[in-house]
């Protein structure tokens, strides 16, 4: 099915909404004796080990979420230690809980039901330390296994359609989804999962990248077959779903590039799989065939101010002079998803800051500087101090919250939140909300992908500035539809897209392997 017929992803988002209904009356149960492996290992292959030594960055954890041409250090070309700990805050393991059957082991990076469907892949020209290659990033024995020998940046570049960053970037990290590690849980709902774990996962990878000192840009506009066929996936069951160049090189890559000799799939089918076909049908419908097809989806959206007529309340952020001091390293080693939160209020500073700072406009080829996000923020404010307890929408070019209704929702987040404790305990739940037709209009089916991934990007965004505050956060689903009605008629039109509920959280007892 072409990118360009809308009508396939308006159908999967129908099919995949929750529902009071839906939820009560589906037979679906977990068969933990069934659970998917939550790591891909190349057994065979080279092994490249990764440092696990290095000094932290000293660059401030909220500094970190500023766009990238916000003053800061400027590196050029990363070196393997630089690879290290870009992939160690976003994708390796920085704790672990003990349980009966075993230890369960948690990443850098948030992820729906700690099942870890995100692979990640490094394409990169020669690095100090690392000559050129496509490696897969195995988090478990923290080492690159070796899959292609040689310079294959062009082939990468070419598949994005020149994209102008890519193109001279001396590294890539590429994102994957692996259906049935997460459909275990979420069956067809996995396709929006994709989304989200992904989001958070390259939120840390972006915010590390600033740290060290490298420019960025997340590139979701390529050819899928190319970028597919360069790692060697069965794409029934992973495929690729985002480019992040990391660096920059004085020179566009050549085209030139070794043979592309294909690889054997590692992914192949586990024993007990259970096949949720409208997922695949979803991303079948978004790829992109051709280089030029990759070239003409970048660009940005119009779009219309929502404005209203409610009352506004200016956010008051922290500046840059004032952000806590606290690295970016430790405040990723030290995050999780809370369980409980305390009902408690949090400062409006705090609050403000949080939102301030996730919100920023991110570097990717679906967006413009200062061209806005394509996800609305609407906020419930539960325990904010110095603000009303209610219902708001941001104004992201004013950085104003504009009232909706007033009134205390606990039990309605509670509600919303697929009727769980989190959203009604919060200070505060962020719905990220968006018009699906005027995107998928712009953007073909591929941007379902997009909204997805930025959602989750944001959310990963809001997780690192509420733990640089010493606060708590948590992603969530939730009753889409139910979300949509509580919000209109501002919100009238729109879709649920992503929930994240923040506030002080209780402890948790987990072992910490920073």
């Amino acid at each position: 099915m072409a990118n360009s017929d809308t009508r396939a992803a308006l159908r999967y988002h129908q099919q995949t909404k929750h529902s009071y209904h839906s939820v009560r009356f589906g037979s679906h149960t977990l068969d933990w004796s069934n659970r998917p492996e939550p790591f891909k290992v190349y057994s065979d292959a080279d092994r490249v080990p990764l440092p696990d030594r290095w000094r932290e960055s000293e660059f401030p954890a909220l500094a970190s979420l500023l766009p990238p041409d916000s003053p800061g250090p400027t590196r050029s070309v990363p070196d393997l230690e630089d690879l290290a700990r870009l992939l160690y805050h976003s994708g390796g393991i920085t704790k672990r809980k003990p349980y009966p059957g075993g230890d369960i082991l948690f990443r850098a990076a948030s992820c729906t039901g700690a099942l870890y469907e995100i692979e990640l892949y490094v394409v990169c020209g020669d690095l100090n330390g690392l000559p050129a290659g496509v490696y897969h990033f195995n988090p478990r024995e923290f080492v690159l296994e070796r899959l292609r020998s040689g310079d294959y940046r062009g082939l990468l570049s070419a598949a994005a359609g020149r994209e102008p960053q890519l193109s001279r970037a001396p590294l890539t990290v590429v994102s994957t989804g692996t259906y049935w590690r997460n459909a275990w849980k979420y069956r067809a709902r996995t396709y929006r999962h994709f989304g989200w774990d992904n989001g958070t996962v390259l939120a840390n990878l972006l915010a590390m990248s600033r740290a060290l000192g490298f420019s960025h840009r997340l590139v979701l506009g390529f050819v899928d077959q190319e970028v597919n066929g360069l790692l060697g996936l069965d794409t029934d069951r992973e495929v690729a779903l985002s480019l992040a160049a990391i660096g920059v090189c004085r020179e566009e890559v050549s085209n030139d590039c070794p043979p592309l000799v294909p690889l054997p799939a590692r992914t192949g089918a586990a024993s007990g799989e259970v096949d949720y076909p409208e997922m695949r049908e979803m991303h079948a419908s978004t790829t992109i065939g051709t280089t030029e097809e990759a070239s003409a989806w970048r660009g940005r959206i119009g779009r219309q101010p929502a404005v209203g007529q409610g009352k506004r309340y200016r956010l008051d952020p922290l500046s840059p002079d004032e952000i806590p001091k606290e690295p970016l390293e430790p405040v990723i080693r030290r995050r999780g998803s809370s369980r409980r939160f305390v009902q408690a209020p949090v400062s409006f500073q705090a609050f403000s800051t949080m939102l301030y700072y996730s919100a920023q406009d991110l570097s990717t080829d679906f967006l413009e500087p200062g061209g806005g996000l394509l996800n609305d923020w609407y906020v419930t404010a539960n325990a904010v101090e110095g603000l009303p307890s209610g219902a708001y929408w941001l104004d992201r070019d004013r950085w104003e919250l504009e009232l909706l209704r007033q009134g205390s929702f606990r039990q309605a987040m509670g509600y919303l939140g697929l009727e769980q404790d989190l959203p009604a305990e919060a200070s505060f739940d962020v719905f990220f909300m968006a018009d699906l037709e005027p995107v998928l209009e712009r953007f073909g089916n591929r941007g379902y992908r997009a909204l997805q991934l930025e959602a989750g990007l944001l959310g990963g965004r809001l997780y690192l500035s509420a733990y640089a505050q010493r606060l708590g956060a948590t992603g969530l689903t939730f009753y889409d539809d139910d979300v949509t009605a509580f919000f209109s008629p501002h919100a009238r039109g729109k879709s649920a897209i992503f929930l994240m509920a923040l506030g002080r959280g209780k402890r948790r007892e987990l072992v910490s392997l920073g």
